[in-house]
C-alpha cells in the first residue's frame, strides 16, 4: 500500500517486490537503516569480493571507503581495490582464503577458513574517523579534481587565450604540477579549502561517526552472508565497479609513477602491443635503417683511417670485407695497418673469423668471449668491466634492426641459451624488447629499444606519407588509369569482364554506355561481346530510372554478384498491365516479345487487350525501375535508335536489330 501510494502502478509494485523478495532469498536479510549487509562471493577469477550493502548514501560510503582501504593496507599490506556508491561499497581482494579471517564481527557469520580481511575491517572507533579519513583523502583522485577546480576559480591556472577553452588534459597537467608544489606547504590556502570541501561538501563525516557510535551502541547490527553468486544487489553495486577507473588521471603524479614503477615489464610490452609489429612496421623504412645503423648507407660510409676507427668503435669487431663495404671508394688497406701500428685497432679470432677490433673492446672480447688478445695491448685496455657480454650483446641490439637470438650468437660465437639469457637480462633493463617484429619473419625476436622507437615513428611517417591529399590532377590521372580509360591492353571477353567487375553498380546512361564508356576502356569493344557475356549468363544489366525521352540509367553486374549489388526497385505506380507482365514472367525464364503478347492475351484481368506499343511501354517502364531485364542489351538498343526516338538521348546509338528476351530481376 505504501509504494501504491507512492504513485506506482500495479506493474512496478510486482516488479519492486519480486526485486525485494530475490534479495531476502538470496542473502537471507535486506539492507535498511538498522542492518548492514555483508555479502562475499567469489568472481570469474577465484578472487573475492565483498560488498558492504548500506542504505546511508554515497556522502557517508565514500568516506568509509576510505578508511576501509587505509585499514586493509595498514593490517594486510594490500591495496585492495574499492568502490562506493549510493548503495553501499565493492572492494575486491586476491584469493588468499577467506577474506574475513575466520572470524566474525556481526551476526549470521559462516567461516570457511582464514584469510586475509580482519574480522573488524569496516568498523571504526567515532575518535579515529575523522583523522583517518583526513589523512586518506589528500591522496585521492577525489582531492586532485577538487583541487583543480579549486585552483581554476582562484584564477592559478590562467587561459593563454581567454576567449577559448583550455583542454581538460592540460588543466590537469598543470593542476598536478601546482599540487606538487603547493603540498609542501600545509598553510596553502588552495589545499586548505579543497580538504574543506571533500570533507564537508563532498563527505558527510559527522555522518559516518554518527554511524559508527550506532553500530558499537547495537543500533545498527551488521550481517555477514557467503554466497555462490551475487545477489541482486550486489549485481546493481557491480556494475558501477569500472567507475573508479575512469578518473585515473587525476591521481596526483607521485601516485601515477609509483603505479608505473610497480607494472611488469613484459606486461607492459604486451599491453603496447609490441609483440605484433610485423604487419605495422614498413619494410622499406626497416631497411633504410638498418642500413644506416650498420653505416652502409651512403652517406654514412667512412672516407678516411679515423671513420674507420669509429667504425670499429661504434660497430664492434668487423671483417676486413665488412670494413671495406662501409668505406667509400677511397678505402685503402693501408688505413687499417696504421691504426694497428697506432695501437688504436688489434687483430682477433672471433667465431672462427678474422677480424679487426677497437683497441677499446680488448677488455670486453677476452671476458666475454675468451678471445687471445696480441701481445702489447696497454693495461688500461685490458682492466675487467662490470658486463662484458651484455655490452657486446647491447651494441649489436643497437647497430642492427629485428634479430634473433641465434643470429647474435652465431656472430660471437656463443651458445643460443647463453645469448638468450643475456638478452633476457637487457630486456629487463629496458634495453632490448622481444616481439616479432620483422615483416615476413617467424618466431621470437629482439630489438634494440631505442632501434624500436625509431622503426615505429619511421613507419608511422611514411603510413602517413602515403595518405597525404593529392591535387586534383594527379587524382584524375589516378582515376582513368584505374578504370583502364584508354587502355592498350584491355581486349576481348576477358578484357571486357575485367571493366564490368570494375563498373558493378555504377548508373550509367543507357545511351552512354555503349558509346562512351564502353569503347574508351576495351580497345577493341564489339557490342557482340557484351551480348555474347549477358546471352551466357555471366552479364545481367538493370535498370535505375528513366531519363528524359527514351533514355534510361543502367548498370552492369556480374551474376555471381547481381544477388549482393543490386539495389531496391525504382518506386513505380503499378498498373493492372504491369502486374500482368510481372507474372507472366515470375516463372523464372525468358520470353521473347511475341511470347510475351500471347501469354498475356490470355491473362483474364487484362480486357479489352492492350496494343503492342501499350505493352512495350509498359514493358520498359518495369525495365527502367529495376524489375525486368534482358538477356541481351538488342531491344535497349533499338530503343535508343529507333527512328521515333533517334535524337532524344543524350548520346546517339545506331540502329541494332530489335530481337531479344526479357525476365523478371
Amino acid at each position: 500500500a505504501r509504494v501504491a501510494a507512492a504513485g506506482l502502478d500495479e506493474w512496478a509494485v510486482d516488479n519492486l517486490l519480486s526485486y525485494l523478495g530475490e534479495q531476502r532469498e538470496a542473502c537471507g536479510h535486506v539492507p535498511d537503516d538498522r542492518t548492514i549487509v555483508v555479502e562475499r562471493f567469489r568472481d570469474e577469477l577465484g578472487d573475492w569480493r565483498v560488498v558492504v550493502h548500506s542504505p546511508f548514501g554515497a556522502q557517508v560510503h565514500a568516506p568509509w571507503a576510505l578508511a576501509i582501504s587505509a585499514r586493509l593496507r595498514e593490517r594486510t599490506g594490500l591495496d585492495v581495490q574499492t568502490m562506493h556508491g549510493d548503495d553501499g561499497i565493492v572492494l575486491r581482494m586476491p584469493d588468499t582464503g577467506d577474506p574475513f579471517g575466520g572470524e566474525s564481527f556481526g551476526e549470521g557469520s559462516d567461516n570457511i577458513s582464514a584469510g586475509a580481511l580482519p574480522p573488524d575491517f569496516a568498523v571504526f572507533e567515532e575518535a579515529e574517523v575523522e583523522p583517518l579519513v583526513t589523512a586518506e583523502v589528500g591522496g585521492s583522485a577525489l582531492f586532485a579534481s577538487r583541487f583543480r577546480e579549486c585552483a581554476a576559480r582562484a584564477l592559478l591556472l590562467p587561459r593563454r587565450m581567454p576567449g577559448r577553452r583550455t583542454p581538460l588534459w592540460q588543466q590537469r597537467q598543470r593542476s598536478a604540477q601546482l599540487l606538487a608544489v603547493a603540498s609542501e606547504y600545509g598553510s596553502f590556502p588552495i589545499v586548505l579549502e579543497t580538504m574543506r570541501e571533500c570533507l564537508q561538501d563532498v563527505f558527510d563525516v559527522p555522518g559516518l561517526t554518527g554511524l559508527m557510535r550506532d553500530i558499537a551502541t547495537r543500533a545498527v547490527r551488521i550481517v555477514e552472508v557467503t554466497t555462490t553468486e551475487p545477489s541482486p544487489f550486489a549485481r546493481s553495486l557491480l556494475f558501477g565497479y569500472v567507475a573508479q577507473f575512469m578518473y585515473e588521471g587525476d591521481s596526483p603524479l607521485a601516485e601515477r609513477r609509483a603505479a608505473a614503477l610497480a607494472l611488469d615489464s613484459r606486461l607492459l610490452a604486451e599491453l603496447l602491443g609490441q609483440a605484433e609489429l610485423r604487419e605495422l612496421l614498413d619494410p622499406d623504412v626497416l631497411e633504410r635503417t638498418e642500413s644506416e645503423l650498420q653505416r652502409l648507407a651512403e652517406d654514412r660510409r667512412a672516407r678516411d683511417a679515423e671513420g674507420v676507427a669509429d667504425l670499429l668503435r661504434l660497430l664492434g669487431p668487423l671483417g676486413g670485407a665488412e670494413i671495406a663495404a662501409r668505406c667509400t671508394d677511397a678505402f685503402e688497406a693501408g688505413w687499417l695497418s696504421g691504426l694497428e701500428e697506432a695501437r688504436r685497432v688489434i687483430r682477433v679470432r672471433i667465431a672462427g673469423e678474422e677480424r679487426w677490433a677497437g683497441i677499446e673492446d680488448a677488455g670486453r672480447l677476452r671476458d666475454a668471449l675468451g678471445t687471445p688478445l696480441p701481445v702489447g695491448v696497454p693495461e688500461a685496455f685490458t682492466e675487467p668491466v662490470k658486463d662484458p657480454l651484455g655490452d657486446l650483446i647491447a651494441r649489436h641490439a643497437r647497430t642492427h634492426g629485428p634479430f634473433r637470438a641465434a643470429e647474435a650468437a652465431a656472430r660471437f660465437g656463443l651458445g643460443v641459451a647463453v645469448t638468450t639469457g643475456t638478452l633476457e637480462r637487457l630486456a629487463a633493463g629496458g634495453q632490448v624488447v622481444s616481439g616479432e617484429f620483422r615483416p615476413g619473419g617467424s618466431g621470437l625476436e629482439w630489438c634494440g629499444a631505442e632501434v624500436l622507437r625509431m622503426l615505429r615513428r619511421r613507419s608511422l611517417a611514411a603510413l602517413r606519407h602515403e595518405v597525404e591529399p593529392v591535387p586534383p590532377v594527379a587524382l584524375a590521372r589516378f582515376a582513368i588509369a584505374w578504370q583502364s580509360v584508354g587502355a592498350a591492353n584491355v581486349r576481348g571477353l576477358d578484357g571486357l569482364v575485367r571493366v564490368v567487375e570494375q563498373l558493378q553498380g555504377a548508373s550509367v546512361p543507357a545511351s552512354a554506355l555503349e558509346k562512351l564508356v564502353l569503347p574508351s576502356r576495351v580497345s577493341d569493344y564489339r557490342p557482340a561481346l557484351l551480348d555474347e557475356l549477358c546471352a551466357a549468363g555471366e552479364v545481367v544489366w538493370a535498370g535505375h530510372g528513366a531519363l528524359p525521352g527514351k533514355d534510361g540509367w543502367i548498370s552492369l553486374y556480374l551474376a555471381d554478384a547481381a544477388p549482393f549489388l543490386l539495389p531496391p526497385p525504382v518506386p513505380l505506380d503499378p498498373t493492372p498491365l504491369h502486374g500482368a507482365i510481372l507474372t507472366a514472367l515470375a516463372g523464372g525464364y525468358a520470353l521473347f516479345f511475341r511470347q510475351l503478347t500471347e501469354r498475356l492475351a490470355q491473362d483474364p484481368t487484362l480486357a479489352p487487350m492492350p496494343s503492342e506499343a501499350a505493352i512495350a511501354d509498359a514493358l520498359w517502364d518495369l525495365a527502367w525501375s529495376g524489375q525486368v531485364t534482358g538477356d541481351t542489351l538488342t531491344p535497349l538498343r533499338a530503343l535508343l535508335g529507333s527512328g521515333r526516338t533517334s535524337g532524344s538521348t543524350a548520346h546517339r546509338a545506331r540502329r541494332a536489330t530489335p530481337r531479344g528476351r526479357y525476365a523478371g530481376l
